[in-house]
């Protein structure tokens, strides 16, 4: 590599393409040597770089060589955490390089700026040695004139990066006034717009107002993710007004849509108005995700968010206008906030639920995004929230299990197995309330199993076959077990005073045999027995269990000459990512063969 430097810096193999070649070569060997080697090999690297620099003309060729520069430095997290003068020169330099109008320089200087904040995030907070205040003073006081000459998706990649330096600095009482100065500029020209619809609403239908508040919030979304739950000052600033305008954008969507019909969500400024909706609901999504403290989410942003999202959610005249991210954000409340959430699942519900049914179950195709996050949702609540479940209405309860086997029938792969993944929570939470249990029995055994043997043998679901072999064995060992203390032939043929277990487990298999008969009539009587005896017989293995169904699915499938090797294509994907994941550990025990951004970060310095 080094000979191959030499020959750019004496013009033999001069060119941008050979350049940028070998700084890839070089970049991509980061953490492959010792670190006394690493640092010899990089301090010639860069002179001769700054040297090649120096002696070619014209902007061009100055610009690729200094991205090149930057790239190395950017990834040699460990080099540069070693050497505070140097990150300090290297930041300067990228400042430099955000007024630089040549193509692609300012996106090179933001990418590497975000890396060196994430490496080496506590340098820049620490006071070093020689120095009197932190570096992170200096940056934030020169903001303004850093980012003058940026694109709004540079300067959200700046925040992010600025957000990281100050996470690192842990005293609460430095923090946070480091964080007030931090969003000032975005906090002032937000004020601004906020103070002018307070005076005269309709500000908020002007297209520049909608487009700064959009890049405002993206602002805000990045500073978020880079803080953490510390960015609960500036949240609780702009909250409530964030909410306002979020409802007001809500309004002027429904007001077009009933003005000029539906076409009108196509228009920029529509467009514009759903995107300030949807990043509102992204940056309060993204704080409680990182959020550490749940009484202070549930008392002080839970009600006033439930407030304006839910009601704008159930009363919004066209569906499609309808943000599916309403959806992924109440499921995440519920995840974070798990029991504590409890007591307002029924207000979600009741906002929420019946709409977004009426939205998707009229077909397997529309409103995508709405039915992956509907049963997200349902998902989060099943897992967190169950008495939540058990206090709904029985006409609800049943809307609620109908949604759960809609989803496991689903052609859609995920939601499909967000949905098995829901009915086997669901079984499990309902047999730790004995009461609730024997009627949910009574009521809807016998309906799940005929609905999962349905799917079973359904040759479109074949991916799943673990999972239903779980749920089966599962409904099965309950009856085995006497757990079903209620009778489940709704005749009262199999009473048996003496062993109502009993009764249960020869209806249950004749069930079964039922089922399977009426699918497969050319099967015959004995084939289906001895498979139905297997599966209650093997429901303690569920290996052995789901591969006793699988030879029945077999045998099916050879009858009609169908091709069964979709059969054994869970254990295909189960084999690659096996594979996947021991090449990443092989990858991780050698030096130098990930990138260092993409290595966890408690291992970097």
């Amino acid at each position: 590599m080094t000979d191959k430097l030499q020959n750019q810096v004496n013009g033999t193999e001069w060119s941008w393409k050979n350049l940028n070649t070998l700084c890839w070569a070089i970049g991509s060997i980061s953490g492959a040597m010792h670190e006394e080697d690493e640092k010899r090999f990089l301090i010639t690297v860069i002179k001769e770089l700054l040297g090649l620099c120096e002696q070619k003309k014209g902007k061009d060729n100055k610009a690729i060589i200094a991205s090149n520069i930057m790239y190395v430095v950017g990834q040699y997290p460990r080099f540069l955490g070693a050497y505070w003068k140097f990150i300090k020169t290297v930041v300067n330099k990228l400042f430099e390089f955000m007024h630089e109008t040549h193509d692609g320089v300012q996106d090179m200087a933001c990418d590497t700026f975000i890396k060196i904040a994430q490496k080496c995030r506590r340098h820049f907070v620490q006071v070093q040695a020689g120095e009197v205040t932190p570096f992170i003073e200096e940056i934030l006081s020169t903001i303004s004139t850093i980012i003058c000459d940026l694109q709004p998706q540079q300067v959200h990649s700046f925040y992010e990066a600025v957000g990281y330096m100050i996470s690192a600095q842990t005293e609460k009482f430095v923090q946070e006034p480091l964080i007030e100065r931090y969003m000032l500029l975005p906090n002032q020209v937000w004020d601004d717009i906020i103070n002018q619809a307070t005076r005269n609403v309709d500000v908020l239908k002007d297209p520049d107002a909608v487009k700064q508040l959009a890049n405002i919030l993206k602002t805000n979304v990045r500073a978020c993710k880079a803080l953490g739950h510390p960015y609960v000052s500036q949240l609780g600033r702009i909250y409530l007004g964030m909410l306002n305008v979020y409802k007001v954008m809500s309004e002027n969507i429904s007001g077009a849509i009933a003005l000029s019909g539906e076409n009108v969500t196509k228009q920029p400024l529509i467009k514009s108005m759903r995107l300030v909706k949807k990043e509102t609901l992204k940056l309060i999504s993204d704080w409680v995700s990182r959020s550490n403290d749940p009484e202070l989410v549930l008392d002080n942003f839970i009600p006033p968010l439930l407030n304006a999202v839910l009601y704008d959610y159930q009363r919004c005249a066209v569906p499609s206008a309808r943000e599916p991210e309403v959806l992924s954000t109440m499921a995440t409340i519920v995840n974070k906030l798990e029991g504590h959430i409890t007591s307002n699942v029924p207000k979600i519900f009741d906002s929420v639920f019946q709409c977004t049914l009426d939205m998707i179950n009229k077909n397997l195709e529309e409103f995508p995004e709405h039915r992956t996050n509907f049963y997200l949702l349902l998902q989060s609540v099943n897992n967190h929230c169950f008495p939540a479940f058990l206090s709904l209405p029985p006409a609800q309860f049943k809307l609620v299990l109908d949604s759960i086997i809609w989803a496991f029938k689903h052609t859609m792969r995920n939601v499909a197995d967000t949905g098995l993944d829901i009915l086997y929570q669901l079984l499990q939470n309902v047999s730790q309330h004995e009461q609730a249990a024997q009627s949910f029995y009574q009521t809807y055994y016998t309906e799940i199993l005929q609905h999962v043997f349905s799917v079973v043998t359904d040759t479109s679901h074949t991916a799943a076959l673990t999972m239903h072999a779980t749920i089966l064995a599962y409904m099965f060992t309950i009856v085995e077990m006497g757990k079903v203390a209620v009778m489940l032939d709704p005749s009262g043929a199999w009473i048996s005073p003496e062993s109502p277990t009993a009764a249960n487990v020869i209806f249950v298999k004749n069930s079964v045999v039922e089922v399977l008969h009426n699918a497969f009539p050319h099967l015959t009587q004995l084939q289906i027995k001895v498979t139905v005896e297997g599966l209650f017989n093997l429901d303690q293995d569920i290996t052995g269990f789901r591969e006793h169904l699988r030879d029945f699915l077999v045998q099916i499938k050879e009858f009609t000459g169908d091709d069964d090797s979709d059969l054994y294509l869970e254990e295909r994907e189960g084999e690659l990512r096996r594979a996947q994941d021991e090449k990443r550990k092989v990858q991780m025990s050698v030096p130098g063969i990930l990138n260092p951004h993409d290595i966890a970060e408690e291992t970097q310095n």
